[in-house]
Protein backbone atom coordinates (compact mmCIF):
# COMPACT_ATOMS: atom_id res chain seq x y z
CA UNK A 1 0.00 0.00 0.00
CA UNK A 2 1.46 3.37 -0.63
CA UNK A 3 1.38 6.76 0.51
CA UNK A 4 0.80 9.73 -1.05
CA UNK A 5 3.10 12.07 0.61
CA UNK A 6 1.45 15.48 -1.30
CA UNK A 7 -1.84 14.34 0.23
CA UNK A 8 -0.51 13.79 4.15
CA UNK A 9 1.38 17.13 4.91
CA UNK A 10 -0.98 18.08 7.05
CA UNK A 11 0.70 20.35 9.52
CA UNK A 12 0.84 20.24 13.39
CA UNK A 13 1.97 22.16 16.40
CA UNK A 14 5.92 22.81 15.65
CA UNK A 15 5.82 22.49 11.70
CA UNK A 16 5.48 18.55 11.93
CA UNK A 17 3.24 16.64 9.75
CA UNK A 18 1.42 13.38 9.92
CA UNK A 19 3.75 11.52 8.48
CA UNK A 20 6.63 12.89 10.14
CA UNK A 21 5.28 12.24 13.60
CA UNK A 22 4.64 8.39 12.18
CA UNK A 23 8.15 7.93 11.03
CA UNK A 24 9.55 9.35 14.77
CA UNK A 25 6.82 7.00 16.52
CA UNK A 26 8.12 3.74 14.24
CA UNK A 27 11.69 4.92 15.77
CA UNK A 28 10.32 5.02 19.34
CA UNK A 29 8.71 2.50 19.35
CA UNK A 30 11.85 0.12 17.65
CA UNK A 31 13.99 1.70 20.76
CA UNK A 32 10.98 1.36 23.40
CA UNK A 33 10.71 -3.03 21.88
CA UNK A 34 14.63 -3.20 22.44
CA UNK A 35 14.65 -1.74 26.00
CA UNK A 36 12.00 -3.93 27.00
CA UNK A 37 14.02 -7.02 25.48
CA UNK A 38 16.88 -6.18 27.60
CA UNK A 39 15.11 -5.13 30.70
CA UNK A 40 13.19 -8.52 30.85
CA UNK A 41 16.02 -10.69 29.79
CA UNK A 42 18.73 -9.03 32.08
CA UNK A 43 16.21 -9.08 35.09
CA UNK A 44 15.44 -12.96 34.90
CA UNK A 45 17.67 -13.23 37.46
CA UNK A 46 15.77 -11.50 40.12
CA UNK A 47 13.13 -14.03 39.90
CA UNK A 48 13.07 -17.84 40.79
CA UNK A 49 14.06 -20.44 38.04
CA UNK A 50 10.23 -21.81 38.15
CA UNK A 51 9.34 -17.83 37.06
CA UNK A 52 12.20 -17.44 34.63
CA UNK A 53 10.14 -18.50 31.55
CA UNK A 54 7.51 -15.86 31.97
CA UNK A 55 10.69 -12.86 31.74
CA UNK A 56 11.67 -14.85 28.44
CA UNK A 57 8.74 -14.81 26.90
CA UNK A 58 7.94 -11.14 27.50
CA UNK A 59 11.49 -10.76 26.34
CA UNK A 60 10.62 -12.84 22.76
CA UNK A 61 7.60 -10.73 22.34
CA UNK A 62 9.31 -7.66 22.53
CA UNK A 63 12.65 -8.68 20.97
CA UNK A 64 10.52 -9.83 17.40
CA UNK A 65 8.62 -6.32 18.05
CA UNK A 66 11.72 -4.69 18.14
CA UNK A 67 13.48 -6.26 14.61
CA UNK A 68 9.25 -5.58 13.02
CA UNK A 69 9.61 -1.68 13.70
CA UNK A 70 12.79 -1.44 12.80
CA UNK A 71 11.34 -3.32 9.08
CA UNK A 72 8.17 -1.20 8.88
CA UNK A 73 10.09 2.37 9.70
CA UNK A 74 12.14 1.93 6.73
CA UNK A 75 9.42 0.45 4.61
CA UNK A 76 7.28 3.74 5.65
CA UNK A 77 9.99 5.60 4.99
CA UNK A 78 10.43 4.63 1.68
CA UNK A 79 6.59 6.06 1.30
CA UNK A 80 4.66 2.99 1.89
CA UNK A 81 1.92 1.31 4.61
CA UNK A 82 4.14 -1.73 6.71
CA UNK A 83 0.76 -3.77 6.49
CA UNK A 84 1.92 -6.90 6.49
CA UNK A 85 5.08 -6.46 8.87
CA UNK A 86 2.63 -5.00 11.45
CA UNK A 87 0.11 -8.53 10.73
CA UNK A 88 3.21 -10.78 11.18
CA UNK A 89 4.21 -9.40 14.19
CA UNK A 90 1.09 -9.44 16.09
CA UNK A 91 0.21 -13.44 14.47
CA UNK A 92 3.56 -14.30 16.43
CA UNK A 93 3.38 -11.98 19.43
CA UNK A 94 0.11 -11.90 20.49
CA UNK A 95 -0.21 -15.41 21.01
CA UNK A 96 2.67 -15.15 23.06
CA UNK A 97 0.88 -12.64 24.96
CA UNK A 98 -1.73 -15.00 26.02
CA UNK A 99 -0.26 -18.13 26.82
CA UNK A 100 1.70 -15.96 29.87
CA UNK A 101 -2.00 -16.98 31.83
CA UNK A 102 -1.71 -20.82 32.09
CA UNK A 103 1.55 -20.25 32.12
CA UNK A 104 1.64 -18.47 34.98
CA UNK A 105 -1.43 -20.28 36.82
CA UNK A 106 0.82 -23.22 36.58
CA UNK A 107 -2.69 -24.85 35.19
CA UNK A 108 -3.02 -29.01 34.09
CA UNK A 109 -5.57 -30.10 31.61
CA UNK A 110 -7.75 -27.49 31.65
CA UNK A 111 -4.98 -25.12 31.42
CA UNK A 112 -4.00 -27.00 27.39
CA UNK A 113 -7.69 -26.24 26.54
CA UNK A 114 -7.57 -23.10 27.40
CA UNK A 115 -4.12 -22.42 25.67
CA UNK A 116 -5.82 -24.05 22.41
CA UNK A 117 -8.93 -21.65 22.57
CA UNK A 118 -7.02 -18.72 23.00
CA UNK A 119 -4.76 -19.13 20.00
CA UNK A 120 -6.92 -20.34 17.81
CA UNK A 121 -9.21 -17.43 18.57
CA UNK A 122 -6.38 -14.79 18.31
CA UNK A 123 -5.03 -16.48 15.24
CA UNK A 124 -8.56 -15.69 13.50
CA UNK A 125 -8.74 -12.30 15.02
CA UNK A 126 -5.02 -11.32 13.41
CA UNK A 127 -5.96 -13.45 10.27
CA UNK A 128 -9.49 -11.78 9.33
CA UNK A 129 -8.43 -8.39 10.42
CA UNK A 130 -5.47 -8.53 8.13
CA UNK A 131 -8.01 -9.43 5.01
CA UNK A 132 -9.58 -6.73 6.28
CA UNK A 133 -6.85 -4.20 6.48
CA UNK A 134 -5.79 -5.58 2.87
CA UNK A 135 -9.68 -4.95 1.59
CA UNK A 136 -10.65 -1.35 0.04
CA UNK A 137 -11.70 0.93 2.79
CA UNK A 138 -15.71 1.12 3.50
CA UNK A 139 -16.21 -2.07 1.27
CA UNK A 140 -18.06 -4.80 2.30
CA UNK A 141 -15.17 -7.36 2.90
CA UNK A 142 -13.74 -4.39 4.89
CA UNK A 143 -16.88 -4.46 7.18
CA UNK A 144 -17.17 -8.21 7.49
CA UNK A 145 -13.80 -9.44 8.24
CA UNK A 146 -13.53 -6.18 10.44
CA UNK A 147 -16.66 -7.63 12.43
CA UNK A 148 -15.17 -10.97 12.87
CA UNK A 149 -12.15 -10.04 14.26
CA UNK A 150 -13.99 -7.99 16.83
CA UNK A 151 -15.74 -11.03 17.64
CA UNK A 152 -12.66 -13.11 17.64
CA UNK A 153 -11.13 -10.49 20.10
CA UNK A 154 -14.69 -10.59 22.72
CA UNK A 155 -14.56 -14.34 22.85
CA UNK A 156 -11.21 -13.70 23.89
CA UNK A 157 -11.75 -11.47 26.34
CA UNK A 158 -14.49 -14.40 27.51
CA UNK A 159 -12.42 -17.23 28.06
CA UNK A 160 -10.05 -14.68 30.07
CA UNK A 161 -12.93 -13.32 32.27
CA UNK A 162 -15.18 -16.51 32.08
CA UNK A 163 -13.22 -19.33 31.49
CA UNK A 164 -9.79 -18.83 33.32
CA UNK A 165 -11.13 -15.78 36.10
CA UNK A 166 -11.94 -18.61 38.44
CA UNK A 167 -8.32 -19.98 38.56
CA UNK A 168 -7.35 -16.58 38.45
CA UNK A 169 -9.01 -15.28 41.93
CA UNK A 170 -7.51 -18.73 43.21
CA UNK A 171 -4.27 -17.95 42.60
CA UNK A 172 -1.34 -16.67 45.03
CA UNK A 173 -2.50 -12.98 45.59
CA UNK A 174 0.59 -11.93 43.71
CA UNK A 175 0.06 -13.51 40.43
CA UNK A 176 -3.62 -13.34 40.97
CA UNK A 177 -3.23 -9.25 40.98
CA UNK A 178 -0.38 -9.55 37.98
CA UNK A 179 -2.86 -11.53 35.56
CA UNK A 180 -6.35 -9.36 36.35
CA UNK A 181 -3.95 -6.31 35.33
CA UNK A 182 -2.79 -8.10 32.52
CA UNK A 183 -6.21 -9.23 31.67
CA UNK A 184 -7.27 -5.64 31.42
CA UNK A 185 -4.66 -5.27 28.58
CA UNK A 186 -6.53 -7.62 26.42
CA UNK A 187 -10.14 -6.04 27.17
CA UNK A 188 -9.25 -2.62 27.73
CA UNK A 189 -5.70 -1.72 25.95
CA UNK A 190 -6.26 -3.71 23.08
CA UNK A 191 -9.31 -1.18 22.12
CA UNK A 192 -7.11 0.79 20.12
CA UNK A 193 -6.86 -1.22 17.66
CA UNK A 194 -10.02 -1.32 16.17
CA UNK A 195 -10.13 2.53 17.25
CA UNK A 196 -7.17 2.45 14.90
CA UNK A 197 -8.83 0.50 12.39
CA UNK A 198 -11.32 2.71 11.82
CA UNK A 199 -9.29 5.94 11.30
CA UNK A 200 -8.45 4.92 8.33
CA UNK A 201 -12.06 6.22 7.20
CA UNK A 202 -10.59 9.91 8.50
CA UNK A 203 -9.77 11.22 5.21
CA UNK A 204 -6.25 11.54 3.33
CA UNK A 205 -4.14 11.42 6.55
CA UNK A 206 -6.40 8.58 7.97
CA UNK A 207 -3.94 5.61 7.14
CA UNK A 208 -0.88 7.41 8.60
CA UNK A 209 -2.99 8.39 11.56
CA UNK A 210 -4.37 4.68 12.18
CA UNK A 211 -0.67 3.99 12.20
CA UNK A 212 0.07 6.37 15.02
CA UNK A 213 -2.56 4.54 17.20
CA UNK A 214 -1.11 1.42 16.27
CA UNK A 215 2.18 2.37 16.99
CA UNK A 216 1.22 4.16 20.64
CA UNK A 217 -0.78 0.97 21.34
CA UNK A 218 1.84 -1.43 20.46
CA UNK A 219 4.76 -0.07 23.05
CA UNK A 220 2.07 -0.02 25.70
CA UNK A 221 0.30 -3.15 25.21
CA UNK A 222 3.70 -5.23 25.29
CA UNK A 223 5.85 -3.54 26.77
CA UNK A 224 3.47 -2.41 29.84
CA UNK A 225 2.17 -6.15 29.57
CA UNK A 226 5.43 -7.40 30.59
CA UNK A 227 6.26 -5.28 33.41
CA UNK A 228 3.22 -6.02 34.81
CA UNK A 229 4.44 -9.78 34.61
CA UNK A 230 7.68 -8.86 36.02
CA UNK A 231 6.58 -7.13 38.90
CA UNK A 232 3.95 -10.53 39.48
CA UNK A 233 6.79 -12.74 39.42
CA UNK A 234 9.30 -10.73 41.26
CA UNK A 235 6.96 -10.01 44.25
CA UNK A 236 6.02 -14.24 44.05
CA UNK A 237 9.74 -14.86 43.90
CA UNK A 238 10.05 -12.75 47.35
CA UNK A 239 7.15 -14.01 48.85
CA UNK A 240 7.81 -17.77 48.23
CA UNK A 241 11.76 -16.44 49.57
CA UNK A 242 10.91 -15.50 52.73
CA UNK A 243 8.80 -18.66 53.40
CA UNK A 244 11.27 -21.12 52.76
Amino acid sequence: MNLDYTTLATSVSGGLGVTEITQYLFWVGTVAMASGTAFFWLSKNDVLPKYRGTLIVSGLITGIAAFHYYRMAGIYAAGEFPTEYRYIDWIVTTPLMLIKFPMLLGLGAQGKKWLAQLVVLDVIMIVTAYVAEVSEIGSGNWWMFFIIAVIAWAAIIGILFRGIGGAIEGAAAPIAKGLRQMRLFIAVGWVIYPVGFLLALAGPDGGSIREIAYNIADVINKVGFGLVAYYAVKTMSAVERQDA
